[in-house]
């Protein structure tokens, strides 16, 4: 048997922004193509990536109920589609349901009639963009630990961060206590499912998550959260006019990114903006006065992680310009999806991750 491992010599975990710049990243690339098929792969990877490099923290179990959110939105676009309609015009008719009229004022909504095999197609590829979104947001929860992710935040985001870290985890917490009261309630012989079940679950659940909060309150006050430092009034005003200019300009990249005609001025905006925003959340750093035990080092893994995604996205939105056909297939007349080769081999670039970090010890 071999001995433990001393906790220094243990290999550290890879920086949780090098996680979520690599999950955003794939993101993006899905939200530049429609095909079935790229999107079958951008899951494949993000599942196995999770699978093969998450940890066994409790947030690690969040791909699952992010997998299954997806799938229910999936169906609900779906439903959407069949019960009110799609403006795609199509010659293949499924089904026929009967349609509840409506007064004037609601033209332009139908409540069933007609549901053809193209709408649907149509409403098949936009809920899948949506559900790998999804998809890749929970890679990103399971993959990388908010609280490490708190403390790598800069000092000027750091009373924001503690907010979104407690959203974060107060749905794997509450998960966990709806599991622990239920199979209490099952030991004990008592119904666990149902309304009843739900209304004695319910109470306790809520309580205990009120409880966290209030000792996580008062844990931040014993520590002295929020001091800060005093800084002149002219780098105030020079940081919040960065901050809030690089944002802007990050928001408006982005979204000009994800738009269809903006990718000249995207590329433009969003790393100008991102500069600003850096340099702002700097001189604002100077205002905290807290330390980091242990800080995650950026070092050459995160690089190669972040990278990976950063490729993908970037060959995948190069693709979505230079075959717009293959990306994007057709549905009015209906095509068979194709696999086009360079970028499904793109999006193979995104399993770099799990030759690059290191397993977690057993």
């Amino acid at each position: 048997m071999k001995p433990p491992v001393p906790r220094s010599r243990r290999p550290r975990g890879l920086h949780p922004g090098a996680w979520w710049l690599w999950a955003l990243s794939l993101g993006v690339a899905a939200s530049r193509t429609g095909n079935p098929l790229l999107l079958g792969l951008l899951v494949a990877v993000t599942g196995y990536v999770v699978a093969v490099c998450r940890s066994r923290t409790q947030g690690a179990r969040s791909y699952t109920a992010f997998a299954r959110l997806a799938v229910a939105v999936l169906l609900v676009r779906l439903a959407f589609t069949v019960f009110l309609g799609s403006p795609v015009p199509g010659s293949h008719t499924i089904v026929t349901l009967p349609e509840i009229p409506l007064p004037h004022w609601a033209q332009g909504i139908r409540l069933g009639g007609r549901v053809s095999a193209e709408a649907l197609v149509f409403a098949l590829y936009d809920g899948l963009r949506i559900a790998t979104l999804l998809i890749c947001v929970g890679a990103a929860n399971a993959l990388a630990d908010p609280a490490r992710l708190l403390k790598s935040l800069p000092g000027a985001l750091y009373e924001l961060g503690v907010a979104v870290v407690v959203a974060l985890t107060f749905a794997p917490n509450l998960i966990a206590d709806v599991q622990r009261l239920r199979a209490a309630r099952r030991l004990r012989g008592r119904p666990d499912s149902g309304v009843r079940g739900l209304l004695q679950v319910g109470l306790p659940v809520l309580e205990g998550a009120l409880e966290r909060s209030v000792a996580l309150a008062a844990a931040m006050d014993a520590r002295g959260f929020g001091r800060s430092a005093d800084v002149p009034d002219r780098v105030r005003r020079t940081t919040a006019a960065l901050t809030l200019g690089g944002l802007l300009g990050v928001c408006a990249g982005t979204y000009a990114l994800l738009t269809a005609d903006g990718g000249g001025y995207g590329l433009l905006l969003l790393p100008a903006g991102a500069a600003a925003a850096l340099a702002g959340l700097r001189l604002g750093g100077r205002r905290s006065l807290r330390t980091r035990y242990r800080p995650d080092p950026w070092d050459v893994r995160a690089w190669l992680v972040s990278g990976s995604g950063a490729a993908v996205a970037g060959l995948l939105a190069l693709a979505a310009v230079r075959d717009p056909d293959a990306l994007h297939p057709g549905v009015v007349p209906l095509v068979a999806p194709t696999l086009p080769l360079w970028p499904a081999a793109a999006v193979l670039l995104g399993l770099l991750p799990a030759l690059v970090v290191p397993k977690e010890p057993s």
